[in-house]
């Protein structure tokens, strides 16, 4: 046998051996299924409560490799969930955000550590009131499976970061109403289709 059929026969086994390199497949965040509750401190008497909903974002999700994996949402300012409209118009008001219907919030990833089975640090830019600010999002992977209903490949996640709303230009009224922020993370997305695309 030759050297140039050792080689080949070599090569062979090893591409057979080895796993597939997949490629990272895109999500689609699920809007119905995905929010961001955050929280706050109302002059010590309280913990005040909102909720963003509405988003529009994508995931690029990597299994053999979630490091190599990459997440960027959208939604609109005014997409805030108070409970109470006084208080909606108030945090909409230029005491805080002085929101208008196309102001948004975005987030883009930058990069990804992963800490444990389904666990990661992602760290990414989180644009608000013309301000970018990097953050930290303590993230845990609920579950990548076949969606019951939807019929297609679906993954969960949820995720905490703290921010400070002085950093942003909306730290109104801070220390009294705290300026710290704790952000708590739910989102669905399922595989996009060439629809989607």
């Amino acid at each position: 046998m030759t050297r140039l059929t050792i080689a080949a026969a070599l090569a062979g086994t090893l591409a057979l051996a080895l796993p597939a390199t997949a490629d990272p497949v895109t999500y689609d965040v699920d809007e119905s299924h995905t929010q961001i509750v955050f929280s706050y401190n109302h002059l010590g008497f309280s913990t005040g409560y909102g909720m963003f909903s509405g988003f529009d974002g994508t995931i690029e999700y990597d299994a053999e490799d979630p490091a190599a994996s990459s997440v960027e949402v959208a939604f609109p300012v005014r997409s805030m969930l108070t409970g109470w409209e006084a208080r909606f118009e108030h945090f909409m008001s230029d005491d805080f955000f002085g929101a208008s219907e196309d102001d948004m919030v975005t987030f883009t990833s930058t990069g990804i550590e992963v800490t444990g089975e389904d666990t990661a640090l992602i760290t990414g830019d989180l644009s608000m009131n013309d301000v970018t600010q990097e953050v930290v999002l303590d993230a845990t992977l609920l579950q990548d499976a076949q969606h019951p209903m939807e019929g297609k490949p679906w993954i969960g996640l949820t995720a905490t970061t703290t921010v400070l709303r002085s950093d942003f230009n909306v730290g109104g009224f801070a220390p009294a109403v705290s300026d710290e922020v704790q952000i708590d993370i739910s989102i669905e997305a399922g595989e996009a289709t060439q629809a989607d695309g």
